[in-house]
């Protein structure tokens, strides 16, 4: 790898959201696609100092932001030491401003040894946990390969709603057999442990998992997309009851309460990813160029203007994903970055598209044309929006376009139409 660009002297004052990912699990999930990996043991010194070391070195390509949002994720982040997390807190207050309302949130599993170190995460800087409780019924989670019950589960979040102001946790729906009268029963139970925020995500088949091996060999079977749908229904409507309204497909708050890191990656936001496999969108400096012979992917230079004055330009970074190659990477140049390439004008629109569709408010057209310099309707394919519209699919909406329940029900497909 390469040293990396020079800042711009004069940088802009933009909101910043950093992501730290820690990639150990004491076990893997056998639904998780995640850059997740099971070590018997860690080097917590050299792994804090790593991260630090990394942090700094992206830190260089973009000052002058102010930070609005931390998020440790993984992995299994509840499992570094809390030190760890104080260490990499202060560093990032050093190296930016931040809003007054920060938000800094750690995700943890709710076993009884990581519930015990939730005091010792607050004291460290973390003001929100997150918790992956994924199901209130036993056999359940032995079936999502879970090391904690559910009555672990419950104490470890009344134990967070003691110690943070703002919590939230996981659950998963749409599992093998579960009928509607089931998710109603112990959705009603999980709401009276709720917060102000919870996440509910439908059961996925993902490439590359011991689920995905095991379905296809006619393992287990999920529920229809008849009854999936009668599933998402009711999800809405509980949570609505609770005054959590559906802010993402899969996101529910009570209003002002949104995940602002989350927020950050679906209205396209710049976002620093640090650690093993970690993504990072960020505005660089395109007069800054990189030398020649980098081991970053071809083509992921930054290039003059062409009047030579400085201009920005969106980047898609990522780092190397095994945590040994990452960690031995860092150590040598200061950073594991593998790559740092533009987006082109398409790309972005594109991914601007996928994410802010996932907002129930959906993505506002001049909001759009502010952000990102383009016309919205120059990147979704008009005839097709006007035949969802009439098909219920999408908002009758002239400022904003935004997928009705029933889109967000087919959301991935949706989007591909209009994209197409």
């Amino acid at each position: 790898m390469t040293n990396l660009p020079k800042p711009p002297s004069t940088p802009p004052s933009n909101p910043l959201a950093v992501y730290i990912h820690w990639p150990f699990c004491k076990s893997k999930c056998p639904y998780c696609d995640f850059n997740s990996h099971v070590r018997e043991q860690v080097a917590q010194d050299q792994w804090r100092d790593a991260l630090l070391a990394e942090l700094r070195t992206q830190a260089a390509m973009i000052p002058g932001r102010t930070l609005r949002s931390i998020f440790f994720g993984g992995g299994t982040p509840s499992l570094m030491p809390p030190a760890t997390a104080a260490a990499l807190i202060e560093e990032v207050h050093a190296l930016w401003p931040q809003e007054e309302n920060i938000e800094i949130t750690l995700e943890a599993n709710p076993t009884s040894v990581e519930a015990n170190t939730f005091s010792d995460f607050k004291a460290a800087g973390i003001n929100r946990v997150s918790l992956g409780v994924q199901s209130l019924r036993d056999e359940q989670l032995k079936f999502l390969g879970r090391q904690h019950s559910a009555t672990e589960a419950l104490k470890a979040v009344e134990k967070a709603a003691g110690v943070f102001d703002r919590y939230t946790f996981d659950l998963i729906y749409a599992r093998p057999h579960q009928t509607v009268q089931d998710w109603e029963a112990e959705l009603t139970e999980a709401l009276t442990y709720a917060g102000q925020h919870m996440s509910l995500y439908q059961l996925t088949i993902e490439e590359n998992t011991a689920f995905h091996h095991a379905y296809a060999k006619g393992g287990f079977t999920l529920p229809s997309d008849e009854v999936s749908e009668q599933l998402y229904t009711l999800t809405e409507s509980l949570l609505a009851d609770k005054g959590m309204r559906a802010y993402e497909v899969s996101n529910y708050a009570v209003p002002g309460q949104e995940s602002r890191h989350n927020l950050a990656y679906w209205l396209g936001d710049e976002y620093l990813g640090i650690g093993p496999g970690a993504h990072g969108r960020l505005n660089l400096d395109r007069s800054r160029c990189e030398p020649a012979g980098s081991r970053m992917e071809q083509g992921s230079g930054l290039l003059p203007s062409a009047d030579g004055n400085t201009a920005l330009i969106r980047h898609a970074t990522q780092t190397l994903k095994s945590p040994e190659r990452w960690l031995e990477a860092v150590q040598r140049d200061g950073h594991g970055l593998e790559i740092k390439q533009p987006v082109d004008r398409q790309q972005e629109a594109e991914e601007r598209i996928m994410m802010g569709l996932r907002l129930t408010d959906g993505i506002s057209y001049d909001g759009f044309a502010q952000r990102t310099g383009f016309v919205l309707e120059d990147y979704i394919h008009q005839g097709k929006r006007d035949f969802y519209i009439r098909e219920g699919l999408l908002v009758d909406d002239p400022a904003r376009l935004c997928a009705t329940l029933k889109g967000r029900l087919v959301l991935t497909s949706l989007t591909a139409e209009l994209l197409a």
